[in-house]
């Protein structure tokens, strides 16, 4: 999305951490408050809470020689390298199959944070994340729970809606693909602080005053998850 150093720089900022991106101009840091990213995942099992923040500092740990790395949460003490890693999240409905659709806010861009906050904070690890939920999904896929249709009570199981012959990595499959998706994304718009010839302007350029201030994207799920959804969404009492 950054076609210059200077808007890959200030987009990087933005989407490491607000307070990062911030400069003294007030135009700039309106357009950086209303940032969002919103993911839509699924999950196996359902989070205590319906909704809430997750503020858990996370840290590397090097594995096989250096060789791989992994992410978990930082230990108390601090003294581990942690960096701040703060997610809002809701629940987006009932549980299904032993799994639900959860909205998540990553207000940090930290490397793998919305999976190990789900596994290990929320303890709900996302459908087809085996590298932060691996015992889980055998659980899960050995012990299938039973569900209730959330307005009657009366048990129900899952159908394949007609005309829906794919089922490639959805939920459905023996070996899910990883269910996590970037559903919506606001960023300020950086051509209106930035010239044609490379000068940032805080305020944003004299020229470019009809320009919005913020730049929406909204994105499909891919096939996998899309079918998961049109399954889950599909009620047989």
């Amino acid at each position: 999305m950054g076609r210059t150093k200077e808007s890959f720089t200030r987009l990087h900022w933005l989407l490491t951490s607000v307070n990062l991106a911030r400069t003294s101009s007030q135009t700039w840091n309106k357009a950086c408050e209303a940032y969002a990213q919103k993911y839509w995942a699924l999950v196996i099992g359902t989070p205590k809470e319906r909704e809430g923040v997750i503020s858990a500092p996370i840290s590397k740990v090097l594995l096989d020689d250096g060789k791989a790395e992994r992410v978990i949460l930082a230990h108390p003490s601090g003294i581990d390298g942690a960096q701040e890693a703060i997610t809002e999240y809701r629940v987006m409905g009932p549980t299904i199959n032993g799994c639900s659709w959860i909205e998540l806010q990553p207000l940090t861009g930290r490397k793998h944070q919305l999976r190990v906050h789900c596994a290990e904070a929320l303890g709900t690890p996302i459908v087809g994340d085996y590298k932060y939920g691996w015992f889980v999904h055998q659980t899960w896929k050995q012990n299938p729970q039973p569900d209730f249709e959330p307005f009657t009570g009366e048990p129900y199981k899952l159908r394949r809606p007609e005309g829906l012959e794919i089922q490639k990595g959805s939920v459905l499959s023996k070996v899910p693909l990883l269910h996590l998706h970037c559903r919506e994304m606001v960023i300020p718009n950086i051509a209106k602080f930035l010239s044609s010839t490379g000068g940032w302007h805080e305020n944003g350029t004299p020229w470019a005053k009809e320009k919005p201030n913020l730049l929406r994207f909204v994105a499909p799920m891919p096939p996998h998850m899309k079918i998961s959804w049109n399954i889950m969404s599909s009620y047989l009492v």
